[in-house]
């Protein structure tokens, strides 16, 4: 697949995305984590259907609860507190958490409200906050989704690997001078 390919997610099924990162991943030789609240895993489950996605994949955190997220991610309490697992502040933190956990290169967050229930004054069914991660940037993005649960957590999943392969694939635009 070429670059331009990649930036045309759109069309992509979950699998081709997932089939996309990987090789994104294996050829620039880095690997990636997961640390995942409303989608429970489905971000790494969907990465391992892949055969040969240990080369990519060091491992994943479902980290559903808060306290999880504090002492498996290193997500500190005062954001919990503040401003909730859902929000941007949280799943920087855990993909931050995951990439030292795993020494990696890479990670994707999520924290979210899949629903029926949880919905919280601004924060409505279907919002779900993603981030992306590496050495040099870590980026949170929030979308709100239609749909049931498992909707909500499947969209969740696609927009997630869409931003971790559109970053990945991304050209710098900084340069330096010596």
């Amino acid at each position: 697949m070429t670059n331009a390919n990649l930036m045309n997610t759109d069309k992509m099924s979950i699998q081709d995305l997932a089939k996309a990162v990987k090789e994104a991943l294996e050829a620039k030789g880095q690997m990636m984590a997961t640390a995942e609240s409303c989608t429970g895993g489905l971000i790494a489950s969907h990465l391992v259907d892949i055969p040969g996605s240990s080369a990519i994949l060091a491992g994943g955190i479902v980290a559903y609860q808060n306290e999880v997220k504090e002492h498996l991610l290193g997500v500190p309490a005062q954001i919990l507190n503040t401003v909730g697992a859902v929000s941007a502040e949280t799943v920087k933190a855990m993909a931050e958490g995951a990439r030292k956990q795993f020494g990696c290169e890479w990670a994707v967050a999520t924290s979210g409200i899949a629903g029926p229930g949880g919905a919280e004054p601004g924060k409505p069914v279907g919002t779900v906050w993603i981030a992306v991660a590496n050495s040099l940037q870590n980026e949170a993005f929030c979308e709100i989704f239609s749909g049931n649960r498992n909707q909500i957590r499947e969209k969740s999943v696609y927009k997630a690997l869409s931003m971790l392969l559109f970053k990945i694939v991304q050209k710098s635009t900084c340069t330096s001078e010596h």
